[in-house]
């Protein structure tokens, strides 16, 4: 029930001692506002990871040929592994689990591609239709590559959108439009966009593989291969029989790690989640002393306030007040400090991030491995809801303290 006097009373308490309140009740706002600020920076430090990764497939194996460091079966190290056609479809009918098979060259340099009157220098490569989901490529306008693409031989191109700024207005259509590239005329079937590299993945245009094999005399050549694994079946299990299967087929040592170079992303994955479960465990840590600061602080208030009203609380019981009244006022003040206290320091927290997520996604900034940064809510009301709790049982021990005063005892205190 609320009873308006007893508010009346814990307010005039309160105002009678700002100073000491104050420094409390900061004391309490701060530890929530920096238990938020950190959160929130632990989340943007992962967002930011993650956009880092894009949104290529996770359980996810890029193969590229290397060098032998080790002699195998008479064979000279020093030897260059380079792909070939035959390759990929010997993991393809080899390999049990693969779910997508990728390729991928590249035009060595940057090559011009000319529009019109205008014209841009960006990266062309040749890939099939199952790259670009391992790669993490987005449809913009248009369509991606087809594997009819591939089938075809056609001269069809897809771009990123930073070429698409450069080489179109921003009014006009790219998709049907003609460029051209070393002399040869592709046509433009769709754009895409993507966050990995920052965004720089957007500065290229690829053409079906089998049309670059062909145009670009890279007949037979394959500089990259990908492949994802099906659910469930980890990707160190395919890497391992990729390796082995490449090296009967290209005669070089299993054990030899330079002569293949292989990117596991779900081991990259692992590695990023274990430093976020790390990120995690810092900021519980600190939450957990935010909270025992809050909690130690609110108590000793608490125990000053109970010596200081001692005479006033001798005065009560001596007129009828029980003991539970006693400790009900005093909890009840604790209780305030905490509670106003901790959800203004939330309000802050959640306020400056909003500020710092509104100024970067309003200048266009790019920060390297930071984004978005956020907070959950429900956690940082949680904290906040323990913290109360806490405070409402720092502020029990002096309560109870008070409420065993015998009245004439309180009545000689000085």
């Amino acid at each position: 029930m609320f009873d308006l006097d007893k508010w009346q009373e814990i307010l005039g308490t309160m105002s009678r001692n700002k100073l000491r309140t104050g420094l409390t009740a900061f004391g309490v706002f701060w530890g929530i506002f920096m238990l938020v600020l950190l959160l929130g920076a632990g989340k943007g430090m992962e967002n930011g990871i993650w956009k880092e990764f894009g949104a290529g497939a996770q359980n996810s194996l890029f193969i590229y040929g290397g060098k032998t460091a080790l002699p195998w079966q008479g064979l000279k190290p020093g030897r260059e592994i380079k792909f070939t056609n035959d390759d990929l479809e010997a993991i393809r009918q080899r390999i049990d689990g693969v779910e997508m098979l990728a390729t991928r060259n590249r035009l060595s340099g940057e090559y011009t591609i000319v529009r019109g009157t205008k014209n841009g220098s960006f990266q062309v490569f040749g890939a099939n239709a199952e790259f670009f989901p391992l790669n993490g490529e987005q449809v913009k306008k248009g369509r991606l590559l087809s594997p009819l693409d591939i089938a075809e031989r056609r001269k069809v191109m897809v771009i990123g959108e930073r070429v698409r700024k450069v080489l179109f207005k921003d009014d006009e259509n790219p998709v049907g439009q003609y460029v051209q590239v070393k002399g040869v005329f592709f046509q433009i079937v769709g754009t895409f966009w993507t966050n990995d590299n920052q965004g720089r993945n957007e500065e290229r245009a690829y053409v079906p593989f089998s049309t670059f094999q062909s145009t670009f005399n890279q007949y037979n050549q394959v500089q990259l291969m990908g492949l994802s694994t099906r659910s469930g079946l980890p990707v160190k299990q395919l890497e391992d029989q990729v390796r082995r299967l490449l090296a009967s087929r290209h005669q070089f040592d299993p054990a030899d790690k330079q002569a293949l170079e292989l990117n596991n992303n779900e081991e990259e994955v692992a590695r990023f989640q274990g430093l976020f479960n790390g990120i995690k465990l810092f900021v519980s840590v600190i939450g957990v002393l935010t909270l025992i600061a809050g909690v130690v602080g609110v108590s000793n208030i608490m125990l000053i306030i109970v010596q200081e009203r001692t005479r006033e609380i001798g005065v009560r019981k001596a007129i009828g007040a029980t003991p539970w009244s006693i400790v009900g006022m005093i909890v009840q003040e604790s209780i305030v400090i905490t509670g106003l206290s901790g959800y203004l320091g939330l309000l802050a927290g959640v306020a400056l991030l909003d500020g710092m997520r509104y100024a970067i996604e309003k200048s266009g900034a790019e920060l390297p491995y930071f984004t978005r940064p956020e907070v959950n809510v429900s956690v940082a009301l949680g904290a906040t809801l323990l913290l109360v709790v806490a405070g409402a049982f720092a502020g029990f021990v002096p309560a109870m303290k008070a409420a065993n005063i015998k009245p004439i005892d309180a009545l000689r205190a000085e």
